[in-house]
């Protein structure tokens, strides 16, 4: 679809961070190497931390109401840049350094998309708000990064 709210993108986010969660959670599962296992556990909670951070966005009183229902055009496929849907989709991490990639990846094409729409924002609350999330996900791969090599360091 062409028109688009603010809102429709946030809960299309936080599903996505649920899904990377699921596949983190459940990869975890069945890796062989005890730090793989705790690698994926790390990072399926981060998923989880940022899908909830997203979801609060809509509870009652927040300061976002104005700015998620704001309309967007936006002729491309909405949300989903392809590799989005196919790191969502990643069956198999053999390594810490494949997770981390799968994960910094996912983050980094956020951190883009946010920054799009914060570049193509129509009013201030809007260009603040995107650009709030994209330096959130900077953020995120710092962070992920940091936790992940001490991890394989270990």
């Amino acid at each position: 679809m062409r028109y688009n709210q603010v809102r429709d993108l946030v809960v299309w986010a936080a599903d996505f961070h649920a899904r990377l969660a699921r596949q983190f959670g459940d990869t975890a599962k069945a890796a062989e190497s005890e730090r793989l296992q705790m690698a994926l556990d790390y990072l399926a909670g981060e998923e989880l931390r940022m899908k909830t951070g997203l979801e609060a966005i809509f509870a009652d009183g927040s300061d976002h109401e104005e700015v998620l229902n704001t309309w967007f055009d936006d002729a491309a496929d909405f949300p989903q840049p392809p590799e989005l849907e196919r790191l969502a989709q990643y069956t198999t991490f053999e390594s810490i350094e494949v997770a981390m990639e799968v994960s910094t990846k996912a983050h980094n094409a956020l951190h883009s998309l946010y920054a799009y729409r914060a570049e193509k924002a129509v009013t201030p609350a809007e260009t603040e708000f995107f650009t709030a999330l994209a330096e959130g996900h900077e953020a995120e791969v710092r962070r992920i990064v940091s936790q992940l090599e001490e991890l394989n360091d270990m």
